[in-house]
């Protein structure tokens, strides 16, 4: 969607990877700083229960296509666990980062796929993180399934934690698209003046 309007302001290549550049940077510090916000007020079961990660990871991927979306998709749980590490509380946890690198490119990557249908309607974003939502969800059970015997995480393990997260998957299929949707309004708008 960012490309799109990008390329009608005629700007040129190197303008556009820097604009890319720091939305996808500003779009990895929230997917840092939000799940801290979380977990301050609704401890680690909250993080699993509202997947806050998860939301700017699916913004990203709706806004800035599924190249940008795979770069924010694998480094929002890097810099996330790099950075809470630092502060001696790694999160994720260190089982967990590579089913959440692996699971959060997936979003990303599924979402970013119809960024172009959803410069043209924002109401494609709707279709776009649902069908992200359960392409990741399921990457990350099958994931699970087949790395189980040399992994601390079973596959039943993941189902539970599947579960316990739907109400926030459900609001984020909601509150996402909304926010794509306005941001694309507020873009358009200033495009046509």
């Amino acid at each position: 969607m960012i490309e799109s309007i990008l390329t009608a302001k005629n700007l040129k290549t190197g303008v556009k990877i820097t604009v890319k550049t720091l939305i996808a940077a500003g779009i990895v510090a929230l997917a840092v700083i939000l799940p801290q916000i979380v977990h301050l007020f609704a401890g680690a079961q909250g993080g699993v229960q509202w997947l806050p990660m998860y939301l700017p990871v699916l913004l990203g991927g709706c806004l800035l296509g599924w190249k940008w979306g795979l770069g924010i998709g694998v480094l929002s749980p890097l810099v996330s666990f790099a950075f809470t590490s630092l502060l001696g509380s790694p999160m994720p946890v260190a089982a967990r980062l590579p089913y959440m690198m692996a699971e959060l490119a997936v979003f990303a990557v599924v979402s970013g796929l119809f960024s172009d249908k959803i410069a043209e309607n924002g109401w494609m974003a709707f279709p776009a993180v649902l069908l992200a939502q359960v392409s990741g969800r399921v990457a990350f059970l099958l994931l699970a399934a087949v790395f189980q015997g040399v992994s601390s995480l079973s596959a039943a393990t993941v189902f539970a934690q599947i579960r316990t997260g739907l109400l926030g998957l459900v609001l984020q299929a909601v509150i996402v698209p909304f926010i794509v949707i306005g941001l694309r309004a507020l873009l358009n708008r200033h495009k046509e003046k």
